[in-house]
């Protein structure tokens, strides 16, 4: 799959209502859990320090998934069409992870130069940790049944889709705040702090579908 799309002003406005007026998924089990925690942990207040825990955790899945994928092709080397189609995979898991990194580098660029100090223990080393048990979990999923892991994502980036664009909304001020950031060349430069939100907000979308269509099936044919 294609990173996702760049989207102008009115396109990301449009992206903001539809999300805003879309039910959330059902949320299984796991997911519920993961989301109580971060709640409990770091508040129920939308912040940018409690989204930027939300992206370093938001990256595990697609690493679990390269790994499994690359592990597959060893077994399957000598197959090369399979092996091919395995390798296609493997970019798509790294390029939606390098996706999910630019929003952690873009966020923890905003907080540092709001001039907010951050509890390392609280912000650093518990969120790691956190992401060591999501990395398993979803490894796990993945191995015992694709579609297990892709529904976790689902329900994860279905949550940070909304809470983005709950964020956009809850900060009008950010509508005339003018987006400068040193990874604007990588990532994308936009009018306004509100429209770098809604982009993110909708690529958490991108990357929800993608889980979904893959539910459906197998995922090495």
């Amino acid at each position: 799959m294609p990173a996702p799309p760049h989207l102008d002003h009115e396109a990301l406005l449009r992206a903001q209502a539809d999300t805003l007026a879309t039910p959330r998924r059902s949320y299984g089990a796991a997911a519920k859990v993961l989301f109580r925690l971060l709640d409990v942990l770091y508040g129920r207040k939308r912040t940018l320090s409690k989204f930027k825990v939300l992206e370093l955790v938001a990256r595990v899945p697609y690493q679990s998934w390269e790994q499994v994928a690359y592990i597959a092709i060893t077994h399957v080397h000598v197959r090369t069409g399979m092996a091919r189609r395995v390798y296609a995979r493997v970019k798509e898991s790294r390029e939606q992870q390098d996706n999910e990194q630019w929003h952690l580098l873009v966020i923890q660029e905003l907080i540092g130069r709001s001039g907010k100090r951050e509890n390392a223990l609280h912000y650093f080393v518990v969120p790691q940790m956190i992401a060591l048990v999501y990395y398993q979990i979803s490894w796990l999923l993945f191995v015992v049944r694709p579609a297990w892991s892709y529904r976790l994502n689902a329900d994860f980036e279905d949550h940070a889709e909304h809470e983005y664009m709950h964020m956009v909304e809850e900060h009008p001020e950010w509508e005339t705040t003018p987006f400068e950031s040193d990874f604007a060349a990588d990532y994308g430069e936009f009018d306004s702090v509100a429209d770098l939100f809604r982009q993110i907000g909708h690529d958490e979308r991108v990357h929800k579908i993608e889980s979904e269509e893959a539910m459906s099936g197998p995922r090495f044919r």
